[in-house]
């Protein structure tokens, strides 16, 4: 008798293998078999839940719940902000030193999903499949960061709880850090003090 496993699950045992360094076949705290996996943010202003799309990243939603099962967002701060555009974190702790990355991966960006307020991406450098860790929520529409004859940014999630917490998140006061040498960062500090994956029954 033939078992036939779900396409989108299918792709993502598929890459599961295939980007191996990432993503240990050991490693099943990662739920692969759930397609809409929720996670938890809290952070200092207050908590939010986004489900995420493995029917459309399935490479960049287990990159990044690899992330959120070790622990390497805990603890870290939201460290570029800009009103009605991102607020963006996942690369730097408290102290602003860089968290530990796994490798880069594929750019998904093409699946469909737009841009849009209230969702969530993955930021990357200027080159396409450069995403790591670092992700952002747009708070705005966003449609410039969206694919088009240039790579766009892989969104691979939606808030579905505390859409008002990233608002008041990306209306907090920023500035120029002279020892950074960065624009766009908190004066006071926002911070990600735990991501956490929950349950595949939670509502």
């Amino acid at each position: 008798m033939k078992i036939l496993i779900p396409f989108p699950l299918l792709v993502t045992l598929f890459f599961s293998v295939l980007f191996s360094g990432n993503i240990s076949a050991t490693n099943l705290a990662i739920d692969p078999t759930n397609i809409y996996p929720k996670v938890k943010f809290e952070t200092s202003m207050g908590d939010i839940i986004v489900e995420l799309d493995r029917v459309k990243a399935p490479i960049t939603v287990d990159n990044f719940l690899m992330y959120v099962v070790n622990g390497r967002y805990n603890n870290t701060v939201f460290h570029r902000i800009m009103p009605e555009f991102i607020v963006q974190g996942g690369g730097y702790d408290e102290e602003f030193g860089p968290i530990k990355l796994y490798d880069d991966i594929v750019n998904e960006s093409g699946n469909g999903s737009k841009n849009e307020i209230g969702t969530i991406a993955m930021a990357k450098e200027s080159r396409p499949h450069t995403a790591n860790s670092q992700f952002f929520f747009n708070a705005g529409d966003n449609s410039n960061l969206d694919p088009g004859r240039q790579w766009g940014y892989t969104v691979f999630g939606v808030i579905v709880e505390g859409e008002e917490v990233m608002a008041a998140m990306a209306s907090v006061k920023t500035h120029y850090d002279e020892s950074l040498n960065w624009d766009d960062v908190p004066v006071k500090p926002v911070l990600l003090i735990k991501v956490t994956l929950l349950p595949e029954s939670s509502e």
